[in-house]
């Protein structure tokens, strides 16, 4: 039986929880599901005119970032899903300088979490040294346009959108190839009869390319509360631990995303803490987390 394949979130926006937890991660391992690790990390800094999904921010330097990620053979991805690029922004200084530098860094190989078919052929031509990654903004709810999606040799990984997450019948039938490469997003809390999902990545590509439009406001019933996570856990597509345990790893998938570039560090470890940490130590790591005095967990 495979392994589970965690993508977390926050390469930048919670660099400093993953500098104190990744070396947590290494020397306590005991601590943690053995039948889990980490093989990517994905986000963007501030002010990122390729950005999409959520509005990325961090200033941590970018070789501080890569160098982290190199100590810990962690893959680090750039998540530039903004689905309304137009030509004249594919010359934008800082995400090429950005692609440029992940694709230079080596082992263990960088990635791009990618919408735009522009920019896909834009970064395969220029920065032939990342890996792609088919972003869950494009809402691909159908599961034939999702095979096709997975079909396309440019991608290593293809995200589906979460209301696909228990597909199992049809899952069931995907070749193993397919298979590995199918990226379940676990975490969402989105509302499952949501039909303003691509709208609303939209709006966060217009505000990332700084473009003044109005405020996409959601429909959702209770989204005036904001990301819960116990609300997650009570979406018909939440993916729980026990379902990647009995289910999806003997049915042969194994890479797994979680959400929350746009929360607050604090409810990221709660995820690090649910998905990856053993019960019986979760205080533990949340004690060695909480102690350290360089972190701003709220």
């Amino acid at each position: 039986m495979k392994n589970a394949v965690y993508h977390l979130p926050g390469l930048f926006e919670f660099y400093d929880l993953y500098a104190a937890f990744l070396p947590l991660f290494r020397a306590h391992r005991e601590y943690f599901y053995d039948w889990c690790t980490i093989g990517s990390i994905y986000g963007a800094p501030a002010d990122c005119l390729w950005g999409g999904g959520r509005v990325g921010y961090g200033d941590n330097d970018p070789r501080e970032v890569l160098a982290l990620m190199k100590e810990y053979g962690i893959s680090a991805r750039l998540t530039f899903s903004n689905s309304l690029l137009c030509p004249e922004h594919l010359s934008d200084a800082k995400c090429n300088a950005l692609c440029r530098l992940f694709s230079e860094s080596g082992y263990p190989g960088n990635g791009v979490i990618v919408h735009s078919e522009l920019l896909l052929r834009y970064l395969m031509e220029n920065y032939p040294g990342l890996y792609f990654v088919s972003s869950t903004t494009k809402v691909l709810t159908d599961f034939s346009d999702l095979q096709k999606e997975l079909e396309r040799e440019e991608f290593r990984y293809v995200v589906p959108d979460f209301r696909l997450n228990h597909a199992f019948d049809r899952l069931a039938l995907l070749p193993q190839q397919l298979k590995d490469k199918t990226e379940f997003l676990c975490n969402e809390c989105c509302w499952f009869s949501c039909r303003d999902r691509k709208e609303c990545y939209e709006a966060v590509s217009r505000k990332n390319l700084g473009e003044d439009a109005p405020e996409h406001h959601c429909h959702a019933p209770d989204s005036a509360e904001g990301y819960r996570f116990s609300k997650a856990m009570a979406n018909p597509g939440f993916i729980s631990v026990r379902d990647i345990q009995e289910r999806y790893l003997s049915m042969g998938f194994s890479n797994f995303k979680i959400e929350g570039r746009s929360l607050g560090s604090a409810l990221v470890l709660e995820f690090l803490l649910y998905y990856l940490t053993k019960p019986e130590y979760q205080l533990n790591v949340r004690e060695a987390i909480y102690l350290d005095n360089m972190l701003d967990l709220f």
